[in-house]
């Protein structure tokens, strides 16, 4: 699925924010044998020419991927990353280029063979700084607009993976890696090249590693020259993250204009505590004494005993009056005059799909406001205004991400429109800066002006040289009926060139998340471009579950997930195939992580729909889930409590009730069970490195398949997590995801 700019669910796929995209690529860079910085090949800008107008594997991965941008105190220029892959070397390289505010006089600012990235204006406005790979590993460096005056400033022993300078330029936040043994015990001095581990608690491995080390931020000092090798650690002693694993980044703290407070984000829990709960706060530090105040709890906070084996939902950590700001609360933002702090806040504890508010504290009263309720979706991502008086955010609503203002008094107000998503929103000044794709188009730079009648203006053509040359499908909003009487929006693509007179192969996309959205998302692997490319329909729906659409279709598939989400998936099908030019024999099915168990589940109740599946890093055995994966609250929260609970009932949305014989109980309907009735080819696909959903599933589906005779083929990446990094890697999945379809549906 997509490389999304704001977070989604547990089963499906992460934002790939700065900070993760600085470690894919570092990871990427170091995959080849070592060489000197002098000595690596350069990674750049990729020219193509295609042999014909269709979107190809390769011509995906030669396009540059812009990763973030920032702007100059005065507003008058612009810094941004492009990362390129060579699929060749199978690494990565990430380019700074600057450009005007108006999308003019476009610079490579990055020289030499390094990976530079995260870049950040210093208070004069005549400096970048950032991280550059230039020393063998990530450490601060600056330089001057022209490129001039470049020099190192931090020298660490292990290198940095984040900062943010003070705004009065003598202070600057660092983050690195620290030793943890939280749930690994400390290797014993004497055994230096053991392997293994003795395991105390959970939270022992998270997505693709095992935590035995995690990230603080520290603060050091700089005199213009050179940042200060004395540090201190904010979070010094403390067995806490920031920024939080697996995906945060540098926007998870924040300095206050005055350049006396730190505002940051943690979840200050270990071991069971921390994998059954998704409660994070908002900490300020003052710099000058190193007190550290909590945001979000009133002082003297404790909370209620739980039991970890059940949902949160019902339990008293979730049934306190007061607004403790019980769930996920991230990024936080110190209004420009200092007086207010905002951040991304959800309500519930142990629910991570909760709809995103924006709470706004005032920092004199101690009251908070939440200032987008009259909105009935999730805040992705969101800025100050340069006056104080407006936040701009970005939201899905009706499978489409746009740009929203409100003010401190709630009055929210769409500001853009279109089959667009938007992300990365940030005043300019007279403008606002943005960044946009759509399903026909990777992500470019744009600004909007202010006033009643928006202009929006692209600033980039980061791929224009490869777009020109492609002819891409026809992408249409359809609106199908369900079977409980509503109405449910899917895309469909249509392939290049079409033409209504001939029949098609159709392709219906299951969403993973399983609460992300089916918006106009662009992704490098799950591109349904690509998809309709090779002549196959699209029908993308957006089923039960998905935001967007209210808060009761949203958690419609808590406690669910074999119900009316999947009715939802065959009307959808259903519904397209009665079109004359979409071929009903030859169909087929394909999805990722939760869209993985949604393939595998079909695969038992599809009544011959389809004729063949593709399913990767899929729930095949709910069951075995609950006890493999690593983040407790997700299974906890959705499917009601752990499967040696025979009392509980499933449904996450009510009181937990015995189970009367009314009630679904969560794993009666897990996928492996039904694989007495499967009789379609499959392709599994899974990463070995995936903690998420343990290869193990995928292994099993490929079995159950095979030992049934079933045709059936596993894919399977021994060096990859829940997603496909690697170049050579991407290649591979698409030729085998093609080659598979091809084989059953276009015969």
């Amino acid at each position: 699925m997509p490389d999304v700019s704001f977070r989604v669910r547990l089963f499906h796929i992460y934002p790939m924010n700065f900070l993760h995209i600085m470690t894919t690529t570092l990871a990427l860079t170091a995959a080849a044998p070592q060489q000197s910085p002098a000595e690596t090949p350069v990674i750049g800008k990729n020219e193509i020419q295609l042999k014909n107008d269709r979107m190809t594997p390769e011509a995906l991965w030669a396009m540059g991927r812009i990763g973030g941008m920032t702007t100059s105190p005065d507003g008058k220029k612009i810094a941004y990353t492009v990362t390129y892959y060579s699929v060749q070397q199978n690494k990565s390289r990430t380019l700074i280029y600057l450009m005007n505010a108006d999308g003019s006089d476009k610079q490579l600012f990055t020289q030499g063979n390094a990976s530079e990235m995260e870049p950040q204006f210093l208070a004069d406005g005549k400096h970048l700084a950032f991280l550059s790979t230039a020393s063998g590993k990530p450490e601060v460096w600056q330089a001057a607009l022209d490129g001039s005056d470049r020099k190192q400033l931090s020298f660490t022993e292990q290198g940095v993976q984040g900062f943010k300078f003070s705004p009065d330029n003598k202070q600057v936040i660092l983050v690195q890696e620290v030793e943890t043994t939280a749930s690994i015990e400390k290797t014993y001095d004497d055994l230096p090249l053991t392997s293994g581990m003795v395991i105390t608690d959970l939270n022992y491995k998270h997505w693709d590693h095992y935590v035995r080390t995690i990230p603080h931020i520290f603060l050091a000092d700089f005199d213009g020259t050179r940042i200060s090798d004395q540090t201190t650690d904010i979070l010094n002693g403390e067995p806490y993250e920031c920024p939080m694993l697996p995906f945060g980044g540098s926007e998870q703290f924040n300095w206050s204009p005055d350049s006396k407070t730190i505002v940051y984000t943690c979840r200050k829990k270990t071991g069971v505590d921390y994998a059954i709960s998704t409660d994070s706060d908002i900490f300020a530090y003052e710099v000058s004494t190193g007190k550290t105040t909590n945001l979000c709890k009133p002082a003297g906070y404790q909370a209620p005993k739980t039991d970890p084996s059940r949902s949160l939902q019902h339990q008293a950590v979730n049934q306190n009056a007061q607004d403790c700001n019980m769930g996920y609360d991230t990024n936080p933002q110190y209004s420009p005059d200092g007086t207010k702090v905002a951040w991304q806040s959800m309500e519930r504890d142990g629910y991570e799909s909760d709809r995103t508010r924006l709470c706004v504290l005032d920092l004199k009263t101690g009251k908070k406001t939440y200032v987008t309720e009259s909105f009935e979706s999730g805040v992705d991502g969101f800025n100050w205004s340069k006056d104080g008086k407006q936040l701009y955010f970005t939201g899905v609503w009706h499978a489409r991400s746009m740009v929203y203002q409100t003010d401190l008094k709630g009055n929210v107000r769409a500001l853009t429109e279109g089959d667009y998503d938007y992300s990365g929103v940030a005043d300019n000044g007279d403008q606002l800066l943005v960044m946009r794709h759509s399903l026909s188009a990777p992500d470019d730079i744009y600004s909007i002006s202010k006033g009643k009648k928006a202009k929006i203006t692209q600033l980039t053509q980061e791929n224009e040289h490869i777009l020109k040359q492609l002819t891409l499908g026809e992408v249409k909003e359809r609106w199908v009926p369900t079977s409980d009487g509503k109405q449910e929006l899917c895309w469909v693509v249509y392939p290049p060139h079409f033409d209504a007179s001939k029949k098609y192969p159709v392709l219906l996309f299951c969403q993973g998340g399983p609460q992300s959205p089916v918006s106009q998302f662009w992704s490098y692997r799950w591109n349904l471009q690509l998809m309709a490319a090779n002549d196959y329909i699209i029908v993308a729906p957006n089923r039960r579950g998905l935001p967007g659409f209210g808060m009761e279709w949203l958690e419609d598939i808590s406690g669910d997930y074999s119900g009316q989400c999947m009715q939802d998936y065959l009307d959808a099908i259903d519904n397209v195939a009665q079109e004359p030019y979409a071929d009903k024999d030859r169909m087929g099915c394909v999805g990722a992580s939760f869209g993985g168990y949604s393939v595998y589940y079909l695969a038992g109740h599809h009544d011959k729909r389809f004729k063949c599946f593709i399913a990767h890093d899929g729930i095949f055995n709910t069951q075995q889930q609950y006890y493999e994966t690593e983040e407790m609250w997700f299974p906890n929260w959705d499917l009601g409590a752990g499967p040696w609970r025979k009392g509980i009932t499933n449904q996450a949305n009510s009181p937990e009730t015995v189970n009367d014989g009314q009630k679904v109980n969560p794993y009666t309907t897990s996928p492996h069970l039904y694989v007495d009735k499967w009789d379609t080819p499959i392709l599994c696909i899974h990463g070995e490195k995936d903690y998420r959903i343990l290869s193990a599933q995928g292994e099993s589906a490929f079995k159950a398949a095979r030992m049934r005779g079933i045709p059936a083929e596993l894919l399977i990446f021994p060096d990859e997590n829940h997603w496909v990094l690697k170049p050579q890697n991407g290649i591979l999945w698409q030729r085998t995801f093609f080659r598979w379809l091809d084989r059953w549906l276009k015969k």
